[in-house]
């Protein structure tokens, strides 16, 4: 049996009792849309990365025993500064709330725990969103965050002689089913005039794809930093296409539950207020975030800075109709791909002018 049906078995045989009843809760449009959810909450929890495993000890400990579950960041982030520099926790200590940053595998497996109400904040690309409303989650999208697309990267194999994704047609490529590795694989085949159907599709958390693509498993993997970055490191494979030049049109987004927002709209508004500070300080100094973050990165501050001058602009972004328009046709192409079971409307978790005045900072409506 090879690798990946090894690796597919063995997490499929340890589903978590709280996603099975979650995943049973939803019925076939959870089994749909979130696949690759309940395999990697198995693989998290063996690898000591669940969110109990992963909070600080003094995370769920506050005045009155409210506590803000915030995703965490390991990628080169004004979100990961935010947790390192301990902002946050201050702020949040007149409301009463501690914070306790809980750590995912990838997009989609936060989106199931935002929904199973074990997360209160989680910051994904575009497609994760989409399947979540597929599946009839009640999500909100808050704010969005610009990314430079260079940072996303399709590997090879050093020794692969493939010079275009045109060259891995009938092979085999691993991302994250709904994340934004999987969605660029599509727009990059789209370019060069073919169809997601003329690769194979693995679909595989990081860890795993990681394993994978290094015995050989899968012929090319679609991944973010910083995953990039050590494969090509450690000589085990290099960057045939990334998602810059336009290839990547769309942006991340910070979401949260519909129940947690109209519960807790205060403890929204001061988490946006301490991120976009932390924004602002991440821009103005380059040398000292990238001297913050790389134990948690696992990178060296010099490969931490190649990766901070491809960062075009720092900041959080309000929504705007634009956004909206292009998060449908997010939508419209996973539909049109048959991967979400019904055609969706993404107006329905976006809010109204005066609902995102209540949660997003003057500051950052400004932008709009």
């Amino acid at each position: 049996m090879n690798d990946i049906n090894r690796i597919e078995r063995l997490m499929q045989s340890k589903i978590t009792r709280r996603t099975a009843l979650f995943t049973a809760g939803y019925g076939l449009a959870i089994s749909t849309a979130l696949w690759g959810c309940a395999k990697s909450d198995t693989a998290q929890q063996q690898t000591s990365n669940s969110p109990q495993a992963s909070a600080s000890p003094q995370a769920n400990v506050s005045t009155d025993g409210k506590v803000f579950h915030v995703v965490r960041s390991k990628q080169l982030t004004a979100l990961a500064a935010l947790e390192k520099r301990g902002t946050l926790e201050k702020a949040l200590e007149p409301l009463g709330f501690a914070v306790s940053w809980d750590e995912y595998l990838a997009g989609p497996q936060q989106l199931e725990a935002l929904n199973a109400g074990s997360l209160d904040l989680a910051l994904t690309a575009e497609s994760p969103p989409v399947f979540s409303q597929a599946a009839g989650a009640p999500l909100v999208y808050l704010a969005a965050v610009p990314v430079n697309g260079r940072l996303i990267s399709l590997l090879v194999p050093t020794t692969s002689t493939a010079k275009s994704i045109a060259d891995l047609k009938g092979k085999r490529i691993a991302f994250q089913k709904a994340s934004i590795g999987h969605y660029l694989t599509v727009k990059a085949l789209q370019r060069e005039g073919l169809e997601l159907s003329d690769v194979e599709s693995v679909f595989l958390p990081p860890p795993d794809a990681a394993s994978a693509f290094a015995s050989g498993s899968v012929d090319a993997w679609f991944i973010w930093e910083p995953f990039v970055t050590r494969t090509v490191q450690k000589k085990i494979g290099r960057v045939l296409l990334d998602g810059g030049n336009g290839l990547r049109d769309t942006t991340n987004f910070y979401s949260t539950r519909r129940e947690f927002l109209e519960k807790h709209p205060e403890v929204l508004k001061v988490f946006f207020e301490e991120l976009e500070k932390t924004e602002l300080w991440a821009k103005a100094n380059p040398k000292a975030i990238t001297e913050l973050l790389a134990p948690v990165t696992q990178l060296d501050p010099a490969s931490l800075k190649v990766m901070y001058d491809k960062t075009d602009e720092w900041g959080v972004k309000p929504i705007t109709s634009q956004i909206i328009t292009k998060q449908q046709e997010v939508a419209d192409l996973w539909f049109s791909l048959n991967l979400i079971p019904k055609k969706v409307d993404v107006k329905q978790g976006f809010l109204t002018d005066a609902e995102y005045a209540k949660v997003i900072p003057e500051i950052i409506l400004a932008k709009a």
